[in-house]
């Protein structure tokens, strides 16, 4: 039950960080999807790099305690769930008209 207690909050915390990033870019990595004439789609990978850094700073902390083998599956799962997630949100992507 914890670890169910656990996840949930490590996945909002994630889903968080990707959405914080997808607005707000620190880095301004781009990557030029698809464009057209009058329209351009990025893809804006901020909070995507933020969230797998959170992600290992949370592995890692694991680690130091010794708890990586019982914490590190439910961590990895909240990372993917709140990946998936964000992309099906279109957390990142931005269309821009000329």
């Amino acid at each position: 039950m914890k670890n169910f207690f656990l996840l949930c909050l490590q996945f909002a915390l994630f889903l968080i960080v990707f959405a914080a990033g997808s607005l707000f870019p620190p880095f301004h990595i781009e990557r030029v999807v698809t464009t057209t004439p009058t329209l351009t789609h990025l893809f804006v990978a901020d909070g995507l790099l933020l969230m797998l850094g959170l992600y290992v700073v949370i592995v890692v902390i694991e680690a130091l305690m010794k708890r990586l083998g019982a914490l590190a599956s439910w961590t990895t799962l909240a990372f993917l769930l709140a990946a998936v997630f964000g992309l099906m949100m279109k957390f990142g992507f931005i269309t821009h008209e000329v």
